[in-house]
């Protein structure tokens, strides 16, 4: 079964089951998903089984609905996706297309996966099912001592993100990106907030994903700059990167 989970930071505050029905997004107590922050319009978004697959779709909200950093009208979700709604985020997760647990001992060996568009002859697909079959037993009966470039990676290093602030004004000269998402702007919501009159709401948008940053811009009008050069779309940060959005310039780094 579908779900979606309702997160503040690292907390999850609700998880919700999906069915084929509505289930509304928004400020206003009726809504299913309640989240009481003003930068969330009253009915913000919906999400609902449209044929084939769970969609999402923003209702004409004030501050606008991103998955995955992107600004949507109506998108299809997928496994994992990740909707910002204010301060808050929305995870959905499709159960159904989570990878199986491991296998039991004694269990057969597994066979080849084939992709659905794969198409094999007899021969070549007897010849995979017996290489599986071969390698399963062999790893039963001890098998050979994994080479040393098989070995287990050991996990890389956590980093946490920082911004300085090179020129524009803004609440803090420097700020330490700790979070998934940090939201370049001057609503109440961005923690990176924008100060002058003509400030977008909503500049920019950092997540963080895999130990890497990424930026994008909050909607097609606003432009983004890395050294210099403007980027579309999503685009990594690395080490000493300078960032120019709206009215600020502000260099790229981590934490020692």
């Amino acid at each position: 079964m579908a779900k979606l989970y309702l997160k503040f930071e690292q907390a999850v505050l609700k998880e919700v089951p999906l069915s084929q029905g509505v289930v509304t997004i928004g400020r206003l107590p009726d809504n299913l998903i309640h989240v009481d922050n003003l930068a969330v319009s009253g009915h913000h978004a919906k999400v609902y089984w449209d044929t084939d697959k769970y969609v999402i779709e923003d209702n004409n909200s004030l501050n606008g609905t991103f998955v995955n950093n992107r600004r949507v009208s109506k998108t299809a979700l997928k496994d994992a996706d990740v909707i910002l709604i204010g301060k808050h985020t929305v995870t959905f997760k499709d159960e159904w297309h989570e990878d199986a647990g491991p296998v039991k001992e004694h269990s057969a060996p597994a066979l080849p996966k084939m992709e659905a568009t794969m198409v094999l002859d007899t021969k070549k697909a007897k010849e995979m099912i017996a290489a599986a079959t071969a390698g399963a037993a062999a790893a039963a009966a001890g098998g050979t001592k994994a080479s040393a470039s098989e070995a287990p990676q050991a996990p890389a290093r956590e980093r946490t993100g920082t911004l300085t602030i090179m020129e524009g004004k803004t609440d803090s000269p420097s700020y330490v990106l700790s979070g998934k998402m940090s939201v370049i702007g001057k609503s109440d919501m961005a923690s990176i907030k924008l100060k002058g009159f003509f400030a977008p709401n909503m500049a920019a948008l950092i997540n963080k994903r895999d130990n890497k940053y990424f930026i994008a811009a909050s909607e097609a009008k606003i432009k983004v700059k890395i050294n210099g050069q403007e980027i579309a779309g999503q685009k990594e940060l690395n080490e000493g990167d300078l960032i120019e959005v709206a009215s600020i310039k502000a260099s790229f780094g981590f934490q020692e």
